[in-house]
């Protein structure tokens, strides 16, 4: 089957289902511009002081308050980003009831910005920051506005609410998105390796028609899929109509 012929499947597909979920990873975000981690141009195998996966724990965070926000701030400030093709096309057919929920790896806040209201954050958001001392919120701009370490007005340290290495996702939010995923008719799996546990685990839970894994490379689950697209994630989703 040529890629021309999956794309008219994954189509019709799309138009034959009225219960979908998509769940995505960094390789959504690519074509707005914001890099991903693991590929060879991911920020996993940029040169840093310290090792990104070190630099996103929490115990640097703890520790090393101030070189965390220097990166953070220098890589992962998503305000000045726009959503593409793949997110506008993902709020419009959820705004036509087919799309029911977007469960996300991300934390860059662009499924909202394109207008998608249900969506499943399982790392979190750099939306959202609260003190770590009386718990207000603070907005993106706060953090990525200030210098050195953000603080808050009673003195408490602003924290990003995005999961770290050496933290636990949000038992809310993955209890959401395995029931969504559970009761989905369609799985649309896209711009993830899925190689990061726990949440690659959540598509084990799909018991629907069709299940697509669209990645630009090949993923442990492919076997196990009813269609697998290699292709650019925005012709594919440019050609939904």
């Amino acid at each position: 089957m040529t890629n021309e012929d999956k794309i008219e499947t994954f189509q019709q597909w799309i138009k034959d289902s009225n219960n979908i979920v998509f769940f995505g990873g960094a390789g959504v975000s690519t074509e707005s511009g914001i890099p991903d981690f693991r590929s060879k141009d991911g920020l996993y195998n940029q040169k840093y002081d310290y090792p990104p996966e070190e630099i996103l724990s929490r115990t640097f965070f703890d520790h090393k308050t101030e070189e965390f926000y220097r990166f953070y701030r220098d890589k992962l400030n998503s305000l000045k980003y726009e959503p593409n093709i793949t997110h506008l096309k993902l709020a419009e057919l959820e705004r036509r009831g087919k799309l029911k929920s977007v469960v996300t790896q991300n934390i860059d806040g662009l499924h909202q910005k394109a207008g998608s209201k249900a969506v499943y954050e399982l790392h979190g958001s750099v939306l959202r920051n609260y003190c770590m001392k009386c718990g207000k919120f603070h907005d993106a701009a706060f953090v990525f506005g200030s210098e050195g370490v953000p603080h808050c007005e009673c003195g408490g340290i602003v924290k990003p609410d995005v999961v770290l290495y050496e933290e636990g996702l949000d038992g809310r939010v993955i209890e959401n998105s395995v029931r969504a995923i559970a009761e989905a008719d369609m799985l649309i799996v896209a711009g993830t390796s899925l190689t990061v546990y726990p949440a690659a685990g959540l598509i084990r839970y799909f018991n629907g028609r069709h299940l697509v894994l669209l990645n630009r490379d090949p993923t442990p689950y492919d076997k196990l899929a009813h269609l697998v697209i290699h292709e650019n994630m925005g012709s594919v989703f440019a050609a939904i109509e």
